[in-house]
């Protein structure tokens, strides 16, 4: 996330929103992939340091949690266990390296130099539900 952030300094890009985390495929017991994020009001130009593109459209569930990132495992189930309850599929698929997300992603909300406590952090969480014909 450093690295994002030193190169959006360089580059004098102004974040259209908080910076999030985007969860590619995950497999709790192995590994993650994941991808750190700034949202921008146009596409930028990659180079070696970054990629640049566009979070798919469509319909999210979302679910906003004020408190402490250790607790974001549980939080997660949640709002996994609402979305089964309520027959909600999400748009991802099940592979060999684990479960492959659309689009699955935490925003940050709060600036850990202006709120330095991490029992008073805002996270969103948004996972892109799978379209009518995937349901």
């Amino acid at each position: 996330m450093s690295k994002l952030w030193d190169w959006v300094g360089k580059h004098g890009v102004t974040p259209a929103g908080p910076p999030f985390l985007k969860y590619n495929v995950i497999d709790m017991a192995k590994d993650l992939e994941i991808e750190f994020g700034v949202p921008t009001a146009k596409v930028l130009q990659p180079d070696d340091a970054v990629i640049t593109g566009t979070l798919p459209a469509g319909r999210y569930v979302s679910l906003t949690y004020f408190g402490h990132y250790n607790e974001l495992v549980e939080v997660n189930a949640v709002l996994i266990g609402w979305a089964q309850l309520h027959q909600i599929k999400f748009d991802m698929q099940s592979t060999p390296k684990g479960d492959k997300f659309a689009s699955r992603l935490e925003f940050y909300a709060n600036n850990p130099r202006d709120v330095p406590n991490p029992d008073d952090w805002e996270t969103m969480l948004a996972f892109k539900i799978a379209d009518e014909a995937g349901r």
